[in-house]
């Protein structure tokens, strides 16, 4: 049972943890980020992670992603790979020659968010973008899990990554991941931050897999927090190779993406729109672009998955969009699971827009 720092209100679907309820965040806004914020920082110290993107007005602008960091000296921008010293920009992941990540083989078909749609899990685009005109046993996706966020969400399913912040390692190469397999799938933490790191291991892969003649698809799974040229690069990538691009849109008002995430998910929302805008109709056989949301119980609920819909519809009401089930993780582990009744309101405010909506982990549902 946790309770509302803001208005005492009690309730199983209240975070403890977090101290604020979904009420509180949109009609008090200014009181439930004030505890929203205090949590952000307690949770990001542990890992000697800056409580906020630094805006330090002497500061040197890093620019590697949309949280635009503006670094003092002594001091590391908000993902921790980037740092001042001496006046001088030091970035230990990020770059072509360093990436702070973690890789593994994958056999095909995965478990990942968009398999109902994907090459390498159904055959679709087959012959063009698979090697079978069905699921591609026998295949490997590469998968590279990146050490780093430019969210700091508080219900995060993968927190380890911080370790690897922290820790400012394993230090791979764009060069050494090149593999023999036919997908490579970047997610964490998030790409973003390393979306150069990301960018040339797709551009070495693909040119040696057309030099071989074998089918290679490239695909990212990120919050979409990318500089919009470079959100465009990896969405040309993507379409040409037969790969998707899957924003997890973690909530529709910046409120609450505020005080779950850390940061606004305005320059989200934008590199989604201009995505799919200028990609979506080009190769509408295969998606380039989905999305999912998190139904964390209490938080995100049918009227903010319904907002979610109504602007994925905006681009096209065909965009494929995946409403995941939640497990109590990292700080907002005092929440249930998501509920079924839940998950099927979210179903029907999400279908009223949108033609291709999907509830993942069903085995999760309570």
């Amino acid at each position: 049972m946790g309770k509302c720092l803001v208005c005492n209100e009690k309730s199983p679907l209240i975070s403890g943890k977090l101290g604020i309820c979904l009420s509180c965040i949109r009609s008090r806004v200014d009181e439930a980020l004030l505890v929203a914020k205090r949590v952000h920082f307690e949770s990001r110290s542990v890992y000697g992670l800056p409580p906020e993107p630094p805006k330090d007005p002497d500061g040197i602008p890093c620019g590697g992603c949309a949280n635009e960091c503006k670094i003092g000296e002594g001091k590391s921008g908000f993902c921790g790979l980037v740092e001042n010293v001496n006046g001088r920009l030091i970035r230990y992941g990020g770059t072509a020659e360093s990436g702070i990540l973690e890789w593994y083989y994958d056999s095909l078909p995965t478990n990942c968010v968009s398999w109902w749609f994907c090459p390498g899990c159904t055959g679709r685009g087959y012959p063009k973008y698979a090697y079978k005109p069905e699921a591609e046993y026998g295949y490997y996706n590469l998968a590279i899990f990146y050490g780093a966020c430019s969210y700091d969400c508080l219900f995060c399913q993968n927190w380890h990554f911080r370790n690897l912040s922290a820790k400012r390692m394993p230090v791979v190469s764009a060069k050494a991941l090149d593999a023999q397999v036919s997908c490579i799938c970047y997610f964490g933490g998030d790409p973003s931050p390393q979306i150069i790191h990301s960018l040339e291991t797709s551009r070495i892969a693909l040119e040696n897999a057309e030099k071989a003649g074998r089918i290679l698809r490239v695909c990212w799974e990120t919050n979409g927090y990318m500089k919009p040229q470079l959100a465009e690069k990896a969405a040309e990538y993507a379409i040409s190779s037969g790969g998707n691009i899957k924003f997890d849109l973690k909530a529709w008002s910046e409120e609450l993406n505020v005080a779950l995430c850390g940061v606004s998910n305005k320059p989200a929302i934008e590199n989604f729109l201009n995505i799919g805008r200028k990609f979506y109709d080009k190769r509408r056989e295969l998606p380039v672009l989905s999305a999912s949301t998190l139904l964390v119980p209490g938080y995100v609920d049918a009227p903010e998955v319904e907002n979610i819909a109504k602007f994925i519809s905006s681009i096209d009401p065909e965009i494929p969009y995946t409403l995941l089930a939640f497990y109590p993780c990292y700080v907002m582990n005092d929440l249930p699971t998501t509920s079924r009744k839940q998950a099927e309101e979210c179903f029907k405010a999400a279908r009223r827009h949108l033609t291709n909506v999907r509830i993942g982990n069903i085995h999760l549902l309570s």
